[in-house]
């Protein structure tokens, strides 16, 4: 890093023209070549405004006022055009599929230089340089929709980087990636900043996991403002994260519910830099206090599944030879890596597919002649893309389509759906059209369409992506309510802290196969079972060592029971 400007807002706001309010309220900030930065922020903050704004989407894609000064390399952004911005910052969305152009792993890679008219043996020469630095110069005539996410992730890294810009902007990189593949995501932006010395922005809600490596500062940002702008030890250390909706590192809360000060000098910022000299035996005592928790009396088993297999072309086994059984009333994770069977999983219980071997019992019956129609009043499902369920243009339409589709009454049906969206976070939206909302609200309105159903069990494939804590804290405390009631819920999910904290039981699956069905805390602590599955250990897992605990398990147990106690 040095002392050379790259960025620089200066007393910057921006309101869009369909909007009342500004989002963006007053920014100053100073960003400086070399560095890597983190944006985070609960959602609806102006975190992705700010990136915007960056990157020339910001006045050129989406309209509004802008008031005060931005400069991107000395020049102000409104006096430039977006193919100039485009030089200068390189931005690696979200969701990858909506970044590739070309039919190959190289075309999409070249495509940038395809434009540009560069003659084809520079263009091969820059490609194959490029591509070894992602790890991707194996598959240049592989198709982008063949790769996995990390591949993807990487692919998409590599044709942004092959225009040599001086900011690589990245937007939430890690929000449909299982933990692995996030962790090396976070690993490759890590070496592509220390090989190039790029000036990285990291715009993400999974705060923990972008501090696998390190960050020069982070800046907070909540209703347009910059609330924070300080280095993660500092950060993590203060009040800034709770106040503002966003989860804090895992390991902190532990320290913390063992009645640990956290200050800066303990450097908390990263686990591997985390010193714990000092309060080791404050937080063995800790953990020999915590009361285990009294284990629910489940019912039988309403879903099963006995020797299950089934493949797309006949020839390659997406799942095989799956058994497990579900208790009414449970609450279960099913986990594993990108591709491993999960939501085909999924599709098979709710009849989207249909089994080539083995039965799938629903109380004791098979189901395997139930229509779509027949099960959806037994098992509701919300799939991972929002944008594959809703057929409304608005909100209220949307939630309330099941109800109207059964010939509910239209006062109950009112009801019903204020009830959903206000526990989904969603009421100010009620009269909304969906085109206005972001990624995790659609997501929202989703589960609200399946909630306000009251199905006797509930499969959510990734319910969590893309939200903040806040509103992933509050989908999480709902289902938990009407998992109380007796309606059985199935989470498949790539977020480890969902699984810890809410489902006592994970179920895990790779390359078609189950490996693990036990307690959650011994899946993220076992070794063999989180390198089979892409699984991440938990920084639990690392505090235990850390301050001397043996028995890690007990210690992830011992967390996981005192925060249901205090929660």
């Amino acid at each position: 890093m040095n002392d050379k400007l790259i960025i620089e807002f200066k007393n910057f706001s921006f309101q869009y023209y369909s909007q009342s309010e500004p989002t963006l309220h007053d920014i100053n900030l100073k960003i400086y070549e070399g560095e890597k930065i983190l944006i985070v922020g609960p959602s609806g903050s102006g975190k992705s405004t700010l990136g915007h704004c960056l990157n020339g989407l910001i006045p050129f894609s989406y309209r509004g006022v802008t008031e005060g000064s931005l400069k991107v390399k000395g020049k102000e952004t409104n006096e430039q055009d977006i193919f100039k911005l485009s030089k200068i910052v390189g931005t690696v969305l979200q969701d990858s599929d909506g970044q590739f152009v070309g039919l190959t792993v190289g075309e999409d890679i070249a495509f940038v230089m395809e434009n540009d008219n560069t003659p084809i043996d520079e263009m091969k020469e820059r490609v194959l340089k490029v591509s070894k630095m992602v790890d991707m110069d194996k598959w240049l005539s592989s198709s982008p929709y063949e790769l996995s996410g990390g591949q993807k992730q990487r692919t998409a890294l590599a044709g942004v980087m092959i225009d040599d810009v001086d900011v690589l902007l990245f937007d939430e990189p890690l929000a449909n990636l299982d933990p692995a593949t996030g962790k090396t995501a976070i690993e490759i932006i890590d070496d592509i900043h220390q090989k190039t010395n790029k000036t990285i922005i990291i715009i993400e809600h999974r705060l923990e996991d972008v501090l696998h490596k390190d960050i020069d500062r982070i800046i907070v940002v909540n209703e347009g403002r910059i609330i924070a702008d300080m280095n993660a030890h500092e950060l993590v250390s203060s009040s800034i994260l709770i106040e503002n909706g966003i989860r804090e590192p895992l390991y902190v809360t532990a320290l913390k519910y063992a009645g640990v000060a956290v200050t800066p000098e303990m450097k908390p910022g990263h686990i591997y830099t985390l010193d714990t000299s000092a309060v080791n035996q404050v937080v063995k005592n800790w953990h020999l206090s915590v009361v285990k928790e009294a284990k629910r009396t489940l019912d039988e088993p309403i879903l099963k599944m006995d020797e299950v297999t089934f493949s797309y072309d006949g020839r390659k086994k997406i799942l095989e030879n799956i058994n497990m059984e579900i208790r009414r009333g449970e609450m279960v994770s099913v986990v594993g890596r990108n591709g491993a069977g999960k939501s085909t999983l999924s599709k098979l219980l709710c009849g989207f597919e249909k089994e080539d071997q083995g039965t799938i019992y629903y109380l004791k019956e098979d189901i395997k002649d139930k229509t779509i129609k027949e099960r959806a009043e037994l098992i509701g499902v919300v799939m991972q893309n929002p944008n594959q369920m809703i057929s409304k243009p608005m909100i209220f339409d949307e939630v309330a389509l099941g109800l109207k589709l059964r010939n509910v009454d239209p006062s109950e049906i009112e009801a019903r759906v204020e009830k959903v969206l206000k526990i989904c976070g969603l009421a100010p939206f009620i009269d909304w059209p969906i085109s206005a909302l972001s990624y995790g609200q659609k997501k929202r309105v989703t589960i609200a369409s399946i909630l306000v159903l009251n199905p006797s069990i509930l499969i959510l494939d990734e319910p969590t992506a893309g939200q903040d804590y806040k509103h992933y804290s509050e989908i999480m405390s709902f289902l938990q309510e009407i998992n109380q009631t007796g309606v059985t819920v199935i989470m498949i999910t790539h977020d480890m802290h969902l699984m810890l904290e809410y489902t006592p039981r994970a179920i895990v699956i790779s390359d078609g196969q189950k490996i693990a069905d036990t307690a959650s805390s011994v899946v993220l602590t076992d070794r063999k079972v989180i390198e089979d599955a892409n699984l991440k250990e938990t920084s639990l897992y690392n505090l235990a060592q850390m301050v001397g605990i043996e028995d890690e398990t007990r210690f992830v147990q011992n967390f996981i029971d005192y925060e249901r106690q205090v929660r």
